[in-house]
């Protein structure tokens, strides 16, 4: 098989206080490495809950704020997007799901960075393509399985 050479450009922006105990930018960026398939230009913005709200009202139309937002404009030969992750959502989903914050940001990266590349779960059939990448991408990092907990992911 052919080896890809792939470059990642990643910034990290904190624009929130409960940001402060995110992991290493080295793991965040191992993260979102083992989930590219062609080099990736991200930036990648942790907010809280009023900005993440707003976001998600303005571009989804959704009076809530979500966990994980991904703007991407490019796909190939470079992926290029903003990706922003509410961290209050994070840490309240990771609780209620009996999940460590550490993994439910990993797979966030990961769900995000596969948008980033095209991907999407609109349909039946996308949806069972996307979490299948998603749970093989979680255990080459030595994650569990993100969806153990329920049988879809939206």
């Amino acid at each position: 098989m052919k080896k890809i050479n792939k470059t990642c450009e990643i910034e990290f922006e904190r624009t929130d206080d409960t940001s402060k105990r995110l992991p290493t930018r080295a793991d965040m960026t191992q993260w979102v490495q083992a989930a590219l398939s062609v080099s990736a230009q991200f930036c990648v913005r942790f907010v809280g809950q009023e900005e993440g709200l707003e976001l998600n009202k303005a571009y989804r139309g959704k009076d809530y704020a979500t966990n994980v937002l991904t703007f991407d404009y490019q796909h190939e030969p470079t992926a290029e997007a903003d990706i922003v992750i509410c961290t209050p959502v994070l840490e309240r989903e990771a609780k209620e799901q009996n999940k460590s914050f550490r993994s439910h940001l990993a797979h966030l990266l990961v769900h995000s960075t596969l948008h980033a590349q095209g991907w999407d779960h609109e349909t039946d059939e996308e949806a069972e393509a996307m979490e299948a990448r998603e749970r093989e991408i979680m255990k080459t990092l030595g994650f569990p399985d993100p969806y153990s907990d329920r049988a879809r992911a939206h």
